[in-house]
């Protein structure tokens, strides 16, 4: 079997080496459990002082506002549930994008169930929240907006210091999944005018199941689970000392290697791009400039013979993805690419290419290669496609 070549980077990334290394010691000098009144107990919340100290620096934000989780999916559960539930006698009327994760998609689903209304924002072209639509969304019963930082799929990076700015006017909470913002992109807690904000360990060379929701100190929310007085009694139950000393570490790592990290995507996707342009109706889904730089999904114009399970199929052993990984089992076609008018056939042929840390030049120019053959292939068995 033919060496993988991982270019999906947004799905998941690998731990870091010093990360493991953290969480190793930690395993073996400090499992005890940190609510535990011993020296045992109190040397493991050390090393959870210590973690949230890191997630905090490199937020920006004071530790005491950070919540451990599972990752970013329970952050959003807890943020939206949590505040909608608390604010439900005031109003509910909720906003939110389409183009969002599943793991806010699916909550806002959940909440119409419940008797919320929810406005679905459109996007813009390039994938952006235009301020103007969530202005006129705005109503007086309005508690709630959820506006991703990072989207998953196509890069694009929303304004939310404006869309923050905007919901402070009104009175409006704002939920912000920050899952492929920290860690990866420049986020300043203590400038931006955000409620409550979604974390996850492994899209930033953590490890799974552990995250964080940063909860602004005038923001009460409804508790999702009880069963002990953990963490304000807002999220019960022991903590993972292990997992949690390794998103410290992971925040840690982050913090001095942003910079170069950045640079590091933004030449990879360069060389990606020079690579494929010239490829016959191939379009950028989203911004190729102003995005971030370990994402970039591409697509076929319209009906240019090439079929998006046979083009992934092609592909092996490149990684890269048709969508985000929590849908990547469901045979239906992006619906954030269907969101930006994308037809099923143009979603279905996407292919989204995320780097990473490891990625190399040589993984690119494979990459590359393997592509532009496939697509070369397809369409000469593709009756359709008349050149």
């Amino acid at each position: 079997m033919a060496e993988l070549i991982y270019l999906d980077y947004a799905a998941t990334t690998p731990v870091d080496p010093a990360v493991a290394e953290r969480m190793r010691a930690v395993q073996q000098e400090a499992f005890f459990n940190p609510a535990s009144n011993h020296a045992g107990g109190w040397k493991s919340d050390a090393v959870v002082q210590a973690a949230a100290a890191a997630l905090g620096g490199l937020l920006n934000t004071d530790p005491d506002r950070l919540l451990w989780t599972s990752g970013a999916t329970e952050s959003n559960n807890l943020a939206i549930f949590g505040i909608a539930t608390q604010r439900a006698h005031r109003g509910k009327h909720v906003i939110t994008m389409r183009t969002e994760h599943k793991a806010v998609v699916d909550v806002y689903r959940a909440l119409q169930k419940r008797g919320f209304e929810v406005t679905w924002l459109e996007p813009e072209a390039d994938g952006a929240l235009d301020i103007e639509k969530l202005k006129d969304a705005l109503r007086d019963d309005t508690q709630l907006v959820s506006i991703m930082h990072v989207n998953n799929e196509i890069g694009t990076i929303n304004d939310i210091a404006t869309i923050g700015t905007c919901c402070r006017e009104r009175g409006v909470a704002l939920h912000v999944d920050g899952a492929q913002a920290a860690g990866k992109i420049p986020v300043d807690l203590s400038l931006l005018p955000v409620d409550v904000y979604s974390i996850t360990g492994h899209k930033f060379y953590g490890p799974k199941g552990i995250g964080a929701l940063y909860v602004a100190d005038d923001v009460v929310l409804q508790p999702m689970l009880f069963g002990g007085g953990q963490q304000r009694r807002l999220r019960p139950g022991t903590l993972p000392v292990e997992l949690i000393a390794g998103l410290g570490e992971a925040a840690n790592q982050a913090q001095r290697r942003l910079a170069g990290d950045l640079e590091h995507l933004t030449r990879l996707k360069r060389e990606l791009w020079n690579g494929i342009s010239n490829i016959e109706g191939l379009r950028v889904n989203g911004q190729l400039d102003d995005a971030y730089p370990g994402i970039l999904n591409v697509g076929i114009h319209g009906d240019q013979g090439v079929n998006g399970e046979s083009l992934l199929l092609a592909l092996e052993p490149l990684c890269v993805a048709t969508g985000s990984a929590c849908n990547a089992q469901s045979q239906e076609s992006s619906y954030v690419l269907r969101a930006l008018g994308r037809s099923d056939a143009e979603a279905q042929s996407a292919i989204r290419f995320s780097f990473g840390r490891p990625t190399s030049s040589q993984d690119i120019a494979r990459a590359v290669d393997l592509y532009s053959r496939a697509i070369e292939r397809l369409r000469a068995i593709a009756p359709e496609y008349v050149r």
